[in-house]
């Protein structure tokens, strides 16, 4: 769930982005093996590989090396308009490890927050899990299915978010049907969520720099136009603090660009295509104060797993999403996920349409999860096949209050649903968190998907 009052970006001090190919630094993904799992246990290993999402990547003029877009600016006599700069402009290859802090080894991949590189200071990353083609996302279809990691958040404070999420992109990001996009899912292109965010630099094939406004507190963001959207499965957005899983709808199918009401900003966000909001079960918010942090049941002082079953009305692929299942595993023991504790609602530990509706009613909130279809629409974007998406980021607008400390910031934190975590209201401050927590990581390694119970033992 992200905050009422966000634009939300993840906040980077990448130089420049684009569409166009670029041949001044090699393209090499790093690789990441994964697992596929059947019924009874047997997982079979995947050789993959991760791609950097092109928001981060050097943007230049396609005969040269000059910046088509620097800090929060477009250049002017590059980019006049979206498709000359679409043309002009050329998407470079990345150094993972020397510009951005990305780093694999076999099953794990690390993602680091600050990376001071030969030429700025990057902070944050958004990575793709690519398929074995290695130039085209993965495409997961997850109905009547499990899916299982395990994640090291405890170099993560408050105020930031280690987040493995799935969004509904195009397998070759875009490119197929924008021709415009020469650089597809190969460079990390065609990236959207039910936020339908502004920030991101090229939307369709081409560059969004129509009223474009950089950022009155990120000297390296702004917003155009037009945003992009399309439903998301938020598996995992935690610190070492908190965590939550978040369902989000559209009444959009696949990657969509909007305008206007449609991409639902500000006061317009309930009439928008998307679900903002979501529905979201964060053990915290929902009552029970022991259940995930340092020290506690689930203990974010040392690694974990995580496991998130998506069960269906039928026990088939086919059949209708009914209930999304949180459990966890630390230390050889298989933890069952926290019930719920707040007046009015039964004792849920899942996420289905009932808890959603009683959650909205309990917290006093607009009910869009239901008003844009609910979890059949989830498991309708699962049909079509979504993209795997890990990244680490701090929040410019919000501070990442709405995942960790009191939100919104003007209720009582007695009010059920403001409290959503441990840290102060005054935390997450980005330039406290960037200069504070340099070393701040997240390891994600040893992901599983496969059959209800395949992928951790009981």
């Amino acid at each position: 769930m992200f905050p009422a009052l966000a634009l939300v970006s993840l906040s980077f001090l990448a130089i420049a982005y684009g569409q166009q190919v670029g041949t001044l630094t090699t393209e090499t993904h790093p690789k990441l093996s994964v697992q596929q799992c059947s019924s009874g246990g047997s997982c079979q290993t995947l050789q993959r590989s991760v791609v950097l999402d092109s928001n981060w990547r050097w943007l230049h003029d396609v005969s040269g090396s000059t910046n088509c877009y620097t800090g929060n600016t477009w250049d002017d006599s590059l980019c006049p308009d979206p498709t000359t700069c679409a043309s002009n402009c050329a998407l470079d290859g990345a150094d993972y490890s020397g510009t951005y802090g990305i780093t694999t080894s076999s099953n794990a991949l690390t993602l680091k927050f600050v990376t001071d590189g030969p030429y700025s200071t990057n902070i944050g990353s958004r990575v793709y899990l690519l398929d074995s083609d290695d130039s085209t996302y993965q495409m997961f279809k997850l109905k009547n299915q499990e899916f299982t990691f395990d994640v090291d958040m405890s170099k993560l404070p408050c105020g930031l978010n280690g987040a493995l999420y799935f969004v509904e992109m195009d397998k070759d990001g875009g490119s197929g049907r924008f021709p415009t996009n020469k650089a597809g899912s190969k460079y990390g292109t065609g990236y959207c969520d039910t936020q339908c965010p502004h920030d991101i630099k090229f939307i369709n094939g081409e560059a969004n720099v129509l009223d474009w406004a950089g950022s009155s507190n990120d000297p390296n963001a702004g917003s155009g136009h037009y945003g992009t959207c399309c439903n998301e499965m938020d598996i995992w957005e935690a610190n070492s603090m908190g965590a939550a899983v978040t369902p989000h709808v559209c009444t959009v199918k696949g990657q969509t660009r909007c305008e206007g009401t449609d991409c639902g900003d500000g006061d317009e966000r309930y009439d928008g295509v998307c679900d903002k909001d979501g529905c979201d079960f964060n053990s915290w918010r929902m009552g029970d104060q022991t259940f995930l942090g340092p020290g506690k049941t689930v203990d974010t002082s040392s690694k974990f797993t995580v496991v998130t079953q998506f069960l269906t009305a039928d026990n088939s692929t086919s059949g209708t999403l009914s209930k999304i299942r949180r459990l966890y595993v630390q230390n050889g023991k298989v933890i069952a996920n926290s019930k719920t504790q707040i007046s009015g609602m039964d004792a849920y530990d899942s996420i289905t349409d009932d808890f959603c509706n009683a959650q909205k009613t309990a917290f006093g909130d607009n009910n869009s999860f239901e008003k844009m279809g609910g979890l059949a629409i989830m498991g309708d974007a699962y049909d079509t096949g979504m993209v795997l998406v890990m990244s680490i980021w701090d929040d410019h607008e919000a501070k990442m209050l709405w995942l960790d400390s009191d939100y919104p910031t003007d209720k009582d934190a007695s009010t059920p649903g403001v409290s959503r975590g441990p840290c102060a209201t005054t935390s997450g401050v980005p330039t406290d968190v960037e200069s504070q927590s340099p070393d701040a990581t997240v390891v994600f390694s040893n992901i599983k998907f496969g059959p209800i119970g395949s992928t951790y033992a009981s």
